[in-house]
């Protein structure tokens, strides 16, 4: 959707050559621009009868998120809001439409934002994040099941009834709670949308989220997050958490929604969806991970700067949220032009009748569009000049091809300036015979473009134009610095379908990032996304229902198994995205969570940094490619215990297999060594408590230990080691 109404807000570097009108504050730069563009076109509420005797307004309303200049928030009540949840002066409030003017331009208003939510973006998923240990509790003080902790996830298209749900031994229905946001059936709920169901029996009678029909991609990530495998090994990560999810509204469901209410559904919308998820969390005492394989692109304008704040207030202590960088890697998203570099150039391509993107630059540039008519069409602008036109909006036109520039400063530095460049035709597409290019002029300037729509592609009719790049696309909120943001690397290009057919999906390098995983950095500077996990071609829970109204869709030919469950028939289907690799790094941090329930999103970032394996030694790390690397959850285990603090004891899992009884050890390795393996025994303090030598030639060893105390100690093989617990 193009951006058609744009910040005022002059920043005081201009002032001398503006009108003195345009250095005043007014009620839009208080305003997002969907916003904005809502409260410009809101109709007049309507007169309807209340209660007896009684005349009310009736308007539509929009979930926003509105920021209060002090703690005083009558103003709320004053302009016939509802505070939905308050975070000292951040509300997520329902606000009348005609009420968005004379709300902003209240003084005690600092800033109003939403805009519409976004789009939705295991059998091996253990073995590569190294947990299958943790699961039996093998070389561990426990087994790590995610028992005692709350898997939230917020997502579209579920199937409640799934068997993947349940415990393995189908005794234990494991949903907890529901919020279908998208619900009609709202009689008696107290929530801004849709209702939420609280028992077992009502969730399974309702069967499905009400986009349950023509929607499964919720009932696959939960199933990498959590789902039990049952009678499968398509075990999720966290097979034994609680689960609490949220069927939130996306761009493919919003048509099952009444037009009078999708202003309702917006990111302040999806920031009640997490807040559900852990304020139940909360409520059964445990603690907390949400994962959310949804998002947008990020922008200059600040839409997400109360939504970054909000979570801010959101997670904490036991409480973390995960969210998918992105399926953008193989898309051209920006380009730079570098101070000293004349020009920087690329054409742009879209199917459609206009195309958008963002420029940002401190200096003075110039922005070429030309043409590639039999005349070679040109045209030549000055950027900064839209500063100078009425509402800063700067327009002109080549032929039938016209130029819309909208000019505002950067909301992460006032002194960047910013222009949102839409590129129209009046007939046909911007694609076909007729090509365009842009280039960025001026040897002087240090100017960044973003695309926002349409493609930045190469051509060879000016094959010097070829400087965009496939970067700088991670997604929002994984952008947030609360935020954990997962990329995708490739365990597999290929899967055998039910029919016994190989499915080809990618030519990635095994290991390696997956090309379609969005990269970084943000768009003011940070590193993204975090860490990465499997993402391609993993096969979860698919759902019943939707198999039953879609018999010959096209992604069920990449089933990979059908199940007979209570009368209906389940498949396990896989799948490809980032959506893919975030549930799987929320299941392990359920594992971390299970160990230690007071992690904060500060801890598990620094659990990354600390433990995370380096799919490619050629980088460093971080970086915007992987982050930290791809999760490890034994090395995180490990630190967790305290054991990563002994300098003898390394990281690496061993693939042999120890138990302890009796006080001795009974190791059998994956093959006979062929040379004497070190054996040392270290306690939770560092000291060594019993070493020897395995013999060579032997694959299985009995190894007598002294008397000890009942503790958890770490048992070193050669180079690698596992945890043990003796008791007496």
């Amino acid at each position: 959707m193009s951006k058609r109404l744009i910040y005022i807000f002059i920043y005081i570097a201009l002032a001398t050559a503006l009108p003195s009108s345009a250095q005043r504050v007014s009620w839009q730069q208080k305003l997002s621009p969907w916003l904005r563009s809502l409260a410009k076109t809101s109709p007049m509420p309507k007169k309807a009868i209340g209660t007896p005797g009684t005349v009310r307004e009736s308007s539509p309303t929009v979930i926003a998120f509105i920021k209060t200049a002090d703690s005083d928030d009558r103003v709320l009540d004053e302009r016939g809001c509802r505070s939905l949840a308050r975070y000292g002066r951040l509300h997520i409030a329902a606000i009348p439409i005609h009420q968005l003017t004379r709300l902003a331009a209240d003084s005690r208003v600092e800033r109003i934002e939403a805009r519409p939510s976004g789009h939705a973006l295991t059998d091996s998923m253990a073995i590569h994040l190294n947990a299958t240990q943790a699961y039996t509790g093998e070389g561990l003080p426990q087994a790590y099941t995610g028992q005692g902790v709350v898997l939230g996830l917020m997502d579209v298209g579920f199937d409640l009834t799934h068997p993947n749900f349940y415990s393995r031994d189908l005794t234990d229905y494991r949903i907890r709670r529901f919020w279908d946001q998208i619900s009609i059936d709202t009689v008696g709920s107290s929530l801004p949308v849709g209702r939420d169901f609280v028992t077992t029996d009502d969730m399974l009678a309702l069967g499905h989220s009400r986009d349950g029909l023509d929607l499964t991609h919720g009932t696959h990530t939960l199933g990498i997050a959590a789902g039990s495998g049952y009678d499968t090994n398509y075990r999720g990560m966290a097979p034994e958490a609680d689960i609490c999810i949220v069927a939130n509204a996306v761009s493919e469901d919003l048509h099952l929604i009444d037009s009078a209410d999708v202003y309702k559904y917006t990111f302040a919308t999806d920031a009640l969806g997490f807040k559900y998820i852990f304020d139940y969390a909360q409520q059964v005492g445990k603690p907390c991970v949400a994962s959310f394989s949804e998002g947008s692109g990020q922008d200059l304008y600040g839409w997400d700067q109360l939504y970054y704040e909000m979570l801010d207030s959101l997670v904490g202590p036991g409480r973390i949220l995960v969210a998918a960088a992105g399926n953008q890697g193989t898309t051209k998203s920006y380009m730079q032009k570098r101070r000293g570099q004349p020009s920087a150039g690329t054409f742009i391509y879209r199917r459609g009748k206009e195309m958008m993107f963002t420029l940002r630059s401190a200096d003075d540039f110039a922005l070429r569009l030309v043409s590639y008519t039999p005349t070679s069409d040109t045209l030549v602008v000055q950027p900064r000049q839209a500063f100078l036109q009425p509402d800063s909006v700067l327009t002109d036109s080549l032929a039938d091809l016209h130029l819309l520039i909208e000019a505002y400063p950067s909301s992460y530095d006032p002194t960047d300036l910013c222009y949102d460049v839409t590129v129209s035709v009046n007939e046909g597409t911007l694609s076909g015979e007729r090509c365009q290019s842009i280039e960025l002029l001026g040897i002087d300037a240090e100017v960044e473009l973003w695309r926002v729509t349409g493609y930045l592609v190469e051509n060879d009719i000016n094959p010097r134009l070829c400087d965009s790049e496939f970067t700088h696309n991670v997604h929002s909120p994984s952008s947030a610095p609360c935020v954990v943001s997962v990329g995708a690397i490739t365990s597999r290009n290929t899967i055998i379908n039910m029919q016994g057919e190989t499915m080809v999906a990618g030519n990635d390098v095994l290991g390696l990032r997956a090309d379609f995983s969005s990269t970084g950095p943000t768009m003011d500077g940070r590193i993204k996304p975090d860490c990465v996990a499997p993402g391609r071609n993993i096969v979860s829970s698919y759902s019943s229902y939707y198999l039953e109204s879609h018999p010959d869709a096209g992604d069920i030919a990449w089933d990979v198994a059908h199940y007979d469950f209570r009368g209906r028939t389940y498949a396990w289907n896989a799948n490809t995205g980032t959506s893919q690799s975030t549930p799987a790094v929320a299941g392990a941090i359920a594992l971390w969570l299970q160990a230690c329930p007071t992690l904060t999103p500060t801890d598990v970032m620094d659990l990354l940094r600390l433990t995370c394996r380096h799919p490619d030694p050629s980088l460093s790390y971080p970086n915007n490619e992987y982050g930290y690397g791809e999760v490890d959850v034994y090395a995180g285990l490990l630190h967790l215990l305290n054991f990563s603090s002994i300098p003898d004891v390394p990281a690496q899992h061993t693939s042999a297999r120890i138990g302890v009884a009796h006080h001795q050890l009974h190791i059998v390795l994956p093959q006979p060594s062929a040379t004497p393996l070190a054996l040392r025994v270290y306690d939770v303090a560092g000291r060594p408590v019993f070493k020897t030598q395995l013999p060579q030639g032997q694959q299985e060893h009995t190894i007598a230990l002294p008397s000890l105390p009942a503790a958890v100690y770490a048992v070193c093989i050669g180079q690698e080691s596992t945890l043990v617990r003796i008791d007496h």
